[in-house]
């Protein structure tokens, strides 16, 4: 399938494709005609920008203009569901740019799409695949309904990766001043972040015992849900045990098959709870919703989400109901990781 992506890229078409987010619609960034078909179908209006897929910092460095203040702050962020707002240095066609001369870059953390951008050896656009102004696409039969006949003849190759989580398109981010602006909320707030490198299992235990004691501190007057997010086997489950023997819990399991499990915190009063879920093998968002998670959203208890890419739209839920906590736990060696954490 590869090859007729690329093949399809090289003569500049357009492709219907499954992101980390939403059903996007790519093509050759630096294919001045290509961006210009993009625009038709979308019916776009002019001078709205349109953001680009890079596979690094190194590929992105060629197109917008990163200073080391700015570089040391992505890494924390990125890859992830964030599009970052820089200078542009106007090597791509000006259709895709601001006003401000501005250009949205992306590294999402999204194998597939990293591995595309790669192979075709140049960027992508990132914008999604619905028509300008209305909802985005988590489904091709949702694309299907949405755009006419005619309008479709303009696509060049659907890829159909089945139904999407129903996450929301990324968190725009300006960093244009040297001060981080948010222009769009997605389903990942940045308010504040900080980076961590763990070099050892109980490096990262040590971490998250430091992160709950800071929350917990804080006196929060609502339930604390860390919403954990990394490929497999990057440590997200050492991560919980982390917690869960923060609050003298040493009985933690994975909750793969029964999606979660709850443990009395012992060490608090009034029978609070901790819960350990985990969505590895969470099909249907559907299944969330019924879950019955809700009964443990009252203040002093504290859940622990795996997997929360598969959360999606049930996050806007549980934000106002919840202190949320974003952790990307990604490899940086065989035996580091680094561990974001989005406030």
């Amino acid at each position: 399938m590869n090859d007729k992506i690329i093949e399809t890229l090289n003569r500049g078409g357009l492709v219907v494709y499954p992101t980390d987010t939403v059903y996007g619609l790519l093509c050759d960034a630096s294919n001045g005609e290509a961006v210009k078909k993009l625009i038709n179908f979308k019916q776009r209006p002019a001078g709205k920008p349109i953001s680009i897929f890079v596979c690094d910092l190194e590929m992105a460095k060629q197109y917008v203009k990163i200073n080391v203040d700015t570089e040391k702050r992505l890494r924390t962020l990125l890859p992830g569901p964030y599009t970052i707002v820089l200078p542009s240095k106007h090597k791509l066609p000006a259709e895709l740019e601001s006003e401000k001369g501005t250009l949205g870059i992306r590294i999402p953390d999204n194998k597939e799409i990293i591995d595309l951008v790669n192979t075709f050896g140049k960027p992508l656009t990132a914008t999604s695949a619905n028509l300008a102004g209305r909802p985005p696409h988590y489904s091709i039969k949702s694309f299907n309904k949405q755009v006419a006949h005619g309008r479709k003849n303009l696509v060049d190759l659907i890829v159909d990766g089945g139904d999407l989580p129903h996450n929301k398109p990324s968190t725009v981010v300006d960093f244009t001043t040297g001060d981080l602006k948010v222009l769009r909320d997605g389903d990942q707030k940045v308010t504040s972040f900080t980076l961590h490198v763990s070099k050892s299992e109980v490096e990262t235990k040590k971490f998250a015992h430091k992160l709950l004691q800071e929350e917990l501190n804080r006196d929060s007057k609502k339930p604390i849900i860390f919403i954990l997010k990394g490929d497999l086997g990057a440590g997200k489950t050492i991560f919980t045990k982390g917690l869960g023997e923060a609050l003298g819990i040493s009985n933690i399991i994975s909750p793969t098959f029964v999606v979660y499990y709850e443990y009395p915190i012992l060490l608090f009063r009034n029978n609070r709870i901790f819960v350990h879920v985990d969505l590895y093998n969470l099909s249907d968002k559907e299944e969330f919703k019924h879950l019955g998670l809700e009964k443990y959203l009252v203040p002093g208890n504290i859940m622990c989400i795996e997997w929360g890419e598969k959360a999606g739209e049930i996050i806007e839920d549980l934000k106002d109901k919840a202190t949320l906590i974003y952790v990307y736990i990604r490899h940086k060696s065989e035996t580091e990781r680094t561990i974001s954490v989005n406030f």
